[in-house]
């Protein structure tokens, strides 16, 4: 029962953190599975069923705050759906010892890129709350999104939202809000896919039901509080918590053990602690400095 309730734990944190960003629901609840010793295949298979709930409740949220474009869902989340359908199979036919590097290297690539991302380039300010986006870029967009999200246990959100904010075009809460409405349609792809390839033999649904449950509570605070939480400083600790996640795995499909694992660690450690430090502080001093500046206009 206790490990159910961690897991319920993970889910709320994992769906707090992905509607804040638009990213991080995945690729944090499968490097946590995987830790638990399940299978690539069966985490990422856990995690897109779980996802089907929260993807449903984080979507109705950010319908009534107004976060959504509809048309940006339908032309991103048909063929996100098509890549994640492609991604389930891919990776069910993967033997486990060379399906779990693979899938460390992917989150663990991810969570470096959300890290650096949030450190070195902050997400663009646009206000359009239509985007001005078509299919020739949405479309090839979704594909390899949604084949990175079932391949890597997660990844739609780094990918999409990402890619739709480094634009600059379309207001973030909009961005966030359709991308994270649109993942239903890739969890429900991922999940056909991998029953289709595996089978429900193998499912522990009471994970599932875990995740799902901590997802739903999350999820409509998610959606209020994705104009409220410094993105800046989440996106740095969650990239970071991501990378530490996975070294394990990639160091022992590298050959490193020993006092070069624990440097390794340490390196890895010391860098994200002070990253997220440095982060904090600049969002601090900068938002000291438009308080300052706002007075002195009303002083004015």
């Amino acid at each position: 029962m206790q490990r159910y309730l961690i897991l319920a734990v993970v889910g709320f944190a994992a769906q707090l953190v992905d509607g804040a960003l638009g990213m991080g629901y995945g690729v944090t609840s499968s490097s946590l599975l995987l830790l638990a010793g399940l299978t690539p295949a069966m985490a990422s298979a856990s995690v897109h069923l779980a996802e089907m709930g929260t993807n449903i409740v984080s979507g109705v949220s950010h319908w009534k705050l107004g976060n959504v474009d509809w048309r940006l869902v339908g032309i991103i989340g048909v063929p996100g759906a098509i890549g994640a359908f492609a991604g389930a199979t891919v990776l069910s036919n993967l033997s486990t010892e060379a399906a779990k590097p693979i899938m460390a290297a992917i989150l663990g690539l991810l969570g470096m890129y959300i890290l650096l991302r949030y450190v070195f380039a902050p997400p663009n300010v646009a206000t359009a709350r239509r985007t001005p986006h078509g299919p020739r870029f949405l479309v090839p967009l979704g594909l390899v999104g949604g084949f990175v999200d079932a391949t890597g246990g997660g990844g739609w959100g780094p990918v999409s939202t990402t890619s739709l904010l480094s634009a600059g075009k379309t207001a973030p809460r909009t961005v966030i809000g359709s991308v994270d409405t649109s993942e239903f349609l890739v969890s429900t792809a991922a999940s056909i896919g991998f029953i289709v390839a595996l089978g429900t033999a193998g499912i522990d649904w009471w994970i599932v039901l875990s995740l799902l449950a901590g997802g739903v509570v999350a999820a409509p605070l998610a959606a209020w509080l994705v104009s409220k939480v410094p993105a800046q400083v989440l996106g740095v600790a969650v990239g970071g918590l991501i990378v530490i996640t996975n070294l394990r795995t990639l160091f022992s499909a590298g050959g490193i053990q020993g006092d070069a694992a624990t440097v390794g660690y340490w390196v890895v450690a010391v860098l994200w602690v002070g990253l997220t430090t440095w982060q904090a502080i600049s969002h601090q001093r900068s938002a000291k400095a438009a308080r300052l500046e706002e007075d002195q206009e009303y002083a004015i």
